[in-house]
Order: structure tokens, then C-alpha cells, then sequence
């Protein structure tokens, strides 16, 4: 659930998925790609051969017409599964997760095995996945050894969450991955936080306030 407190509101974004599939890279990508006035310094929380990676948007927040403050904190989880109590910690209060899949042909038994990760821990910290605002992203699709998009849709075709393809170390697809889960996460909220009803913020406001775009 989001910090509310009538005036400020604050989200927390969580960026999951095996080791090694992009999710540290499509943090250090997004932070590059913002303007300075759109982000907190970029922070890490290093653990036994991994870390976790964390940075405030918005670190003032932007203001609905209401004068309501939004904010994000956006963070990684180790993908080391040595450092599954790491994962728990880390997604515990997440309104939206962000969850990274290497498209390597190799690495489907991982990506597999972190997505069961993720809804078990989900489970484990009182978070029902079937509302949560979730994106999946398929990393590394510039990579000769990557699974072919085509296949890819075909095998997702009955997943309710939305797919988006990138190649996080050349900054493609990272903005997309990110504003697709905005969307999904003001579509969850806005009828509990009253969004459109309290503060006139609309979906479209709601992702160019916190991308900082037009």
C-alpha cells in the first residue's frame, strides 16, 4: 500500500527477476535518462556477491491540481537466490513490480524459477499478485541468442500483464518498461487514493508527472 498522509503520497516500485537478467542495468539506465531535477542520488546496498540498487524519483514529488505531492522510490532485488531474504525485505509494501527476464534462450529455467520466487515471496509478504500493478520486460533482445519476439507473444498471448521487449545496456525499451507499469499502477490506485475523483489527476497526467515529460 502507498504512504498517504493527505498531502504526500508515495509509492514504492520494485524492479525483480533472476541474476544477470538487466534489472541493476534498467535501474542505472532509467536514472541516466531522467533530467537531475527528476531523481535522488542513486544508492546501493551491497550484499555477498550481489547488491541492491535504489533511487528516489521525484525526491520533491510532482503536485496534482489538488496540491497532492507523488513520489516514487524505485528499487532492485539481488537476483542471488542465497539472497532471498533480501528479495522479501526489499518487496515487502511494493505497489509495483517491474519484473526483468532474461530473453537468452539458456535462461528460461531461471526466468521461470524467478517469477515462481516472485509469487511466492509476494504471498509470503501479504502482496496478492493477481492485483498487483505488474509489467514484464524480456531484456538482452538485442543479443543473437535471444528468443525470437514472435514466440515470445505467442507464448504470453493469455497473460494479463503487459510484455515489453528491451535491450537495458543500450537504454532501449527502459522509459516504455517503465511508464507501462506508471499506467498500471495509477489504474490500480486511483480509485483507492481518489486520483481522478479527489485530486483531477488523470492517467496521462498522472505517467508525464512522474516521467517528467510534457
Amino acid at each position: 500500500m502507498p504512504d498517504q498522509d493527505g498531502k504526500r503520497l508515495s509509492f514504492k516500485l520494485v524492479y525483480y527477476g533472476p541474476a544477470q537478467s538487466g534489472k541493476t542495468t534498467n535501474l542505472l539506465a532509467l536514472h541516466e535518462q531522467l533530467a537531475p531535477e527528476q531523481k535522488g542520488e542513486m544508492m546501493s546496498m551491497e550484499t555477498q556477491d550481489d547488491r541492491t540498487l535504489f533511487f528516489d524519483l521525484l525526491p520533491l514529488g510532482f503536485h496534482a491540481p489538488s496540491g497532492l505531492s507523488i513520489r516514487c522510490r524505485l528499487f532492485t532485488v539481488p537476483g542471488q537466490v542465497a539472497h532471498d531474504g533480501t528479495r522479501k525485505a526489499v518487496l515487502s509494501r511494493a505497489d509495483g513490480v517491474v519484473f526483468v527476464a532474461d530473453l537468452q534462450r539458456n535462461q528460461e529455467t531461471n526466468n521461470a524459477e524467478a517469477f515462481r520466487s516472485l509469487s511466492e515471496n509476494c504471498a509470503r509478504v501479504g502482496i496478492d499478485l493477481e492485483r498487483l500493478p505488474l509489467v514484464v520486460q524480456f531484456n538482452k533482445s538485442d543479443l543473437p541468442s535471444a528468443i525470437p519476439q514472435t514466440e515470445i507473444r505467442e507464448r504470453w498471448q493469455s497473460a494479463p500483464w503487459p510484455l515489453h521487449f528491451a535491450s537495458a545496456l543500450h537504454g532501449e525499451g527502459v522509459r516504455e518498461t517503465f511508464a507501462s507499469l506508471l499506467g498500471a499502477l495509477y489504474r490500480r490506485q486511483d480509485e483507492a487514493c481518489g486520483l481522478s475523483r479527489e485530486h483531477g489527476l488523470n492517467e496521462a497526467a498522472f505517467v508525464a508527472g512522474l516521467m517528467g515529460t510534457p
